[in-house]
């Protein structure tokens, strides 16, 4: 069985800014609170980590309280703020899920640091959900590595036994998605379509690096 794992925003699909807008709305609804999100390092991370710091610059407690509130008020203009800023599908992307699903011993999941349901959204948005039954995601984990650990857990409680793949793909755009698959022993697929460029991701050493998608002849 082979596994193929993939980040979402840069590398499935660029939303625009869709997901900064919506929690720059979400926190000014909840706490009347602007102009913290650009001091905050955001590519790669989780939207548990991002949620921590967002709120310890703005001044509010790291409660489970402000984290609800400001979820719940993110999930909500999440769906306007994607239909305004009018993101799109990245290279390749489409082409490449349907190429993996048709393949036999292959499955497609997430491994992402976007909250489930943000990504559920996002991925709906853009037709892109119905390849996805299990991933890994940013509700818990301050640490994308431990995404990576829950991405494989939930890929073997969706198959029902607990055993390995034969070969573990992760496909991402930051330094980060190339990192967090040695946590699992995977290959990284670095893919220069979002915020870092191929000569910076080449650093990390990743085990394919792509312009886009549509040149990963797997």
């Amino acid at each position: 069985m082979n596994l193929f794992l993939f980040d979402i925003d840069g590398t499935l699909v660029s939303t625009g800014g869709a997901g900064i807008a919506a929690l720059e709305a979400g926190l000014a609804e909840e706490f009347g609170i602007g102009g913290c999100i650009e001091k905050l390092t955001l590519s790669g991370r989780t939207d548990r980590a991002i949620a921590t710091d967002l709120l310890r610059l703005s001044g509010l407690a790291d409660s489970d309280e402000n984290r609800s509130r400001l979820q719940e008020a993110y999930l909500r203009h999440l769906p306007s703020c994607l239909h305004r800023l009018r993101g799109r599908i990245l290279p390749g992307v489409v082409e490449l899920l349907e190429r993996l699903r048709q393949r036999p011993n292959t499955m497609i999941g997430l491994l992402t640091g976007n909250i489930r349901h943000g990504a559920r959204i996002k991925l709906g948005h853009f037709g892109l959900a119905e390849h996805f039954a299990f991933g890994g995601f940013g509700d818990r984990h301050l640490d994308r590595d431990e995404v990576a650990r829950e991405a494989l857990a939930a890929w073997q409680e969706h198959v029902g036994y607990n055993s390995s793949p034969q070969c573990i793909w992760v496909i991402g755009d930051t330094p980060h998605d190339i990192t967090c698959a040695r946590a699992i022993a995977a290959r990284s697929v670095a893919v220069a379509t979002g915020w870092h460029p191929r000569e910076e991701l080449a650093n990390y050493r990743p085990d394919v690096l792509l312009d886009d998608l549509t040149r990963w002849a797997v």
